[in-house]
């Protein structure tokens, strides 16, 4: 080792003596929570951001799970299976339209949520609880009205309280959201079935000229693929689609 850097490793370590002591006196600012004349508590801005990147990680479950995408990606997955097409469109092409068609659907929801809840509090004009609370609410009600009475009365039943909750409107989240997630299931097969219906016509009549004509070697799915892509193209099939799944959802109604 050189002597200039025997004299700098000298000096950086008489300047972490000289640090230490005074940051160790000082201290690090713990987590402190504040308790409110009415009860509630308000955390240390640490401790929020703490809280905001936790929940971002389950915003993949929150998008899946509490919005429009579960109906429109299983519906269609469904219609790619009808057409009898195994990679087109993409699975990265069915996600990202069914995002955007979930963006679009679900505006409404969101803009009351940044109107009720965020721009508050980031106006300090609530806290974040107060924040979240207000939150729940458009997010409870799109999925109320989305939710069987039978699948919601299937999980209280489940969680042991029938007689606990007078109104749907009084069922919390742990409880409302796998009844509303069953009912997006149910709604996307009921859908999906629909479609299935006429390209499973075709592929009956095409297999049976098949059969007619002794053509027993040819798979019917090579013949009725063109007839169906052509029979989807003519009706405008993905304008049928897209419409159908958003006035499904209430809008423009």
């Amino acid at each position: 080792m050189t002597t200039k850097l025997k004299w700098l490793v000298a000096v950086m370590l008489a300047a972490l003596a000289v640090a230490m002591p005074a940051e160790a006196q000082q201290g690090i600012p713990a987590v402190t929570v504040t308790t409110n004349g009415d009860g509630t508590q308000d955390y240390t801005m640490t401790l929020q951001a703490l809280f905001i990147m936790t929940a971002l990680s389950l915003i993949p479950a929150f998008i899946m799970m509490m919005t429009s995408f579960t109906r429109i990606i299983i519906v269609l997955s469904i219609l790619r299976q009808a057409i009898g097409l195994q990679q087109s469109p993409s699975n990265q092409i069915l996600i990202g339209v069914s995002l955007f068609l979930s963006m679009f659907i679900m505006t409404p929801v969101f803009d009351e949520v940044n109107e009720r809840a965020l721009q508050p509090y980031l106006s300090e004009e609530m806290t974040s609880m107060e924040a979240l609370e207000q939150a729940k609410g458009p997010m409870r009600a799109f999925m109320l009205s989305q939710t069987r009475v039978k699948d919601l009365e299937t999980f209280v039943s489940i969680a042991g309280d029938e007689d606990k909750y007078q109104d749907p409107a009084d069922v919390p989240l742990n409880i409302l959201i796998p009844a509303f997630v069953t009912s997006e299931l149910k709604t996307a097969f009921q859908i999906g079935f629909m479609l299935f219906i006429p390209f499973l016509i075709i592929d009956l009549v095409v297999a049976s000229i098949l059969m007619a004509m002794g053509m027993m070697m040819l798979s019917p799915m090579i013949v009725s693929l063109p007839f169906k892509l052509m029979l989807f193209v003519l009706v405008d099939g993905w304008n049928l689609i897209f419409g159908t799944l958003a006035t499904s959802f209430g809008m423009g109604v």
